[in-house]
C-alpha cells in the first residue's frame, strides 16, 4: 500500500478560485505539521495553507497564479516513517488529511485580513475599530469602520477566527490591500501566541539579534501595513527584518520570502519609502507646486467672544478634494436659462398620476434626461482626461449633489439613458436617504460621468459649481422663477425660468462649445416630451 498522501485545500469558507501567490516548498523538502505550504490571496484576505502533518514533499500540483478552491490538490506528501500506512483505515481513506473547520473558517493557521475593493477610494481614514486582540469573530462581523469624504464603510471579517494582531489604529489611512488585522483560524486558534505577528521577544537568539541590530528598530505601523502574507511576516519577525523597509518583488509589489531572506543577508531588497510619510510641502503650504503665503494666524478672542466648532470629518476631506479640483482644473462657468413653462405642469400632472406609488418627481430627474440627450450631442463633456488623451465614455451615469447633516455627498444614478423619469426619481430618493443616514456604499458614488448640483427650492440665481474630478463639467441649477419676456419690446409674457450654471474644464472644452451645450440643454428642457416619448 502506497504511503503517498494528496494534500488538498481545506475548507476556506465562501472563497473559490483563489490565486496561489506563493509556494514555500519544493519536491524533496521535509516539512513539519503546521509549516506553511502555499499562500492564497482573495480580494479580502491572504491565507497560508499549513501542512496538516509532517512529511516529505513528493510533488507539487500547482504553480504561481493557479486558482484553487476547497478540495483542490496542491501537492503530494510521502509521510515520514510510513505514518500514512500505519494510520487507521478510516483516516487513510480520506482524500484530504486536513480536519474540516467550520464553514466560514480558513485553514488552520493565520490569515491576513486586508481592506477589500472599495472602489476608487484611497488613503481612507480608520474611524473605529470594533475588535481587540483575543476577540473571536464570525464571518461578516464588522471589524473596522472607514470614512471617506463621501461615505462611511464598515469592513466585515471575511472568515471566522480569533484576532491575534491589529495592524492599524484610529486615524490611520488605508487603501485596498492594506492589512487590517490577523486572524488565527481553525486549529491554530489554540496557539495564537505562537502564530501572532507580535513584537520580537527581548531574549531573541543571537543570529536574530544580530539581524535586528543590522535592520534597526522596527516601525510597527509600517510593518503592519506592509504587503506580505502571514508566513513571510513570521519569517521577518524571526530574522528581525522590518517589512516596512522592503520593496517587494512579487506581483503588485508583494513582499515574498526571498525578499526577506535577501534583506537579512544584507544584500537584498531595496528600501521602500516609510509608510504614511508624504513629501514635505513648501514652506507656504503649497498645492500642486504652487507656493503660497502661510495662512494668517489670528487670536480672534482679542476682538470679542468666540466659539470653536470642529468641522465634521466628511467636510474636512471634502474640503481637500474641492481645493485640489479648484486649483488643478482651470474652471470657467457659463450661465444661461431654460424656459420650463411647459415642463412644470407636465411634472405636476405626473406627480398626480404617481401619488399612490409614493414616488415624488422633482425637476432633477427631467434635468438628468436632458443632460443625457445633451451629452450624446456633445460627447467631449462626457469624458475624462488621461494624460494627453481624452477618454470618451459611452455610458451615462449622472451624479447629483445631496445635502446631508455631515456635508455634501454625490450619489450616482447609473444608465440614466435606460431609465424612465419615475424610475430615476425613485432611485434618487433611495440614494438620498442612504446619504443622509451615512450608509452609501462606495460603488453608489463612483463611475459618474457628469454631475448636476441643484439648489432646488432653496434660492439663488447663479453660482459656480466646482467640477467633480475626474469629470470635465458640472451643471448647477437654482430655484426657478417667473420672468417677463418680450419678442418685440411691446408685449410681454411671463415664463417660468430655470437658471443654469455650467462649469467646464478649459483644458478640454472651449467657450463656444460650452455656450452651445447650455443652449441645447435649455432647448431640450423646454420641449422635453420629445425626448421622453
Amino acid at each position: 500500500m502506497s504511503n503517498a498522501i494528496d494534500i488538498k485545500v481545506p475548507d476556506i469558507g465562501d472563497f473559490s478560485d483563489v490565486p496561489v501567490i506563493e509556494i514555500f516548498v519544493k519536491p524533496g523538502d521535509t516539512v513539519k505539521a503546521e509549516d506553511p505550504l502555499v499562500s492564497l490571496e482573495s480580494d479580502k484576505a491572504t491565507m497560508d495553507v499549513p501542512a496538516p502533518r509532517g512529511g516529505v514533499v513528493e510533488s507539487i500540483a500547482v504553480k504561481l497564479g493557479d486558482k484553487v478552491s476547497e478540495g483542490s490538490v496542491i501537492m503530494r506528501f510521502k509521510a515520514e516513517g510510513g505514518a500514512a500506512a500505519a494510520a487507521a483505515p478510516a483516516e487513510a481513506a480520506k482524500p484530504s488529511v486536513s480536519a474540516a473547520p467550520s464553514a466560514t473558517s480558513a485553514p488552520a493557521g493565520v490569515a491576513e485580513v486586508r481592506v477589500p475593493d472599495i472602489g476608487d477610494f484611497k488613503d481612507v481614514p480608520v474611524i473605529e475599530i470594533f475588535v481587540k486582540v483575543g476577540d473571536s469573530v464570525k464571518a461578516e462581523d464588522p471589524i473596522v469602520s472607514l470614512e471617506s469624504d463621501k461615505a462611511t464603510m464598515d469592513v466585515p471579517a471575511p472568515l471566522s477566527g480569533v484576532v491575534t494582531a491589529i495592524g492599524i489604529k484610529i486615524g490611520d489611512k488605508v487603501s485596498e490591500g492594506s492589512v487590517i488585522l490577523s486572524l488565527a483560524t481553525g486549529d491554530a486558534t489554540a496557539a495564537t501566541p505562537a502564530t501572532a505577528p507580535a513584537a520580537p521577544a527581548a531574549a531573541a537568539p543571537a543570529p536574530v539579534q544580530a539581524a535586528a541590530a543590522a535592520g534597526g528598530a522596527v516601525d510597527e505601523a509600517a510593518f503592519a501595513l506592509a504587503y506580505a502574507g502571514p508566513a513571510v511576516r513570521k519569517l521577518a519577525r524571526e530574522l528581525g527584518v522590518d517589512l516596512g523597509k522592503l520593496k517587494g518583488t512579487g506581483d503588485h509589489g508583494r513582499i515574498v520570502r526571498a525578499d526577506v531572506e535577501a534583506f537579512a543577508k544584507g544584500g537584498g531588497a531595496a528600501a521602500a519609502p516609510a509608510a504614511g510619510k508624504a513629501a514635505a510641502a513648501p514652506a507656504g503650504g503649497g498645492v500642486g507646486g504652487i507656493d503660497l503665503l502661510p495662512w494668517p494666524k489670528v487670536d480672534f478672542s482679542k476682538f470679542g467672544p468666540t466659539e470653536r466648532r470642529e468641522l465634521p470629518r466628511i467636510k474636512k476631506i471634502s474640503a481637500a478634494n474641492l481645493h485640489r479640483n479648484w486649483v488643478v482644473i482651470p474652471h470657467v462657468t457659463t450661465h444661461d436659462e431654460a424656459d420650463i413653462t411647459e415642463l412644470e405642469p407636465f411634472r405636476v400632472q405626473m406627480n398626480k398620476e404617481l401619488e399612490k406609488s409614493g414616488v415624488k418627481i422633482s425637476m432633477l430627474p427631467f434635468m438628468m434626461k436632458a443632460a443625457v440627450a445633451t451629452l450624446k450631442k456633445f460627447p467631449e463633456f462626457n469624458a475624462s482626461l488621461d494624460g494627453d488623451a481624452l477618454v470618451l465614455k459611452n455610458y451615462w451615469h449622472i451624479g447629483f449633489a445631496a445635502d446631508t447633516p455631515n456635508g455634501l455627498m454625490v450619489p450616482v444614478i447609473r444608465d440614466v439613458d435606460k431609465k424612465t423619469v419615475p424610475e430615476i426619481a425613485k432611485e434618487m430618493g433611495e440614494l438620498a436617504k442612504l446619504a443622509r443616514d451615512g450608509k452609501l456604499k462606495p460603488d453608489q458614488m463612483s463611475g459618474g460621468t457628469f454631475t448636476i448640483s441643484s439648489l432646488g427650492g432653496i434660492g439663488g440665481i447663479y453660482f459656480t459649481p466646482i467640477i467633480n474630478a475626474p469629470e470635465v463639467a458640472i451643471m448647477g441649477v437654482c430655484k426657478s422663477y417667473w420672468k417677463q419676456h418680450s419678442s418685440d419690446g411691446k408685449t410681454y409674457t411671463s415664463r417660468l425660468t430655470l437658471p443654469l450654471s455650467l462649469s467646464w474644464d478649459h483644458r478640454v472644452i472651449d467657450g463656444a462649445a460650452a455656450a452651445r451645450f447650455n443652449v441645447y440643454f435649455a432647448n431640450v428642457l423646454a420641449d422635453l416630451r420629445r425626448v421622453l416619448f
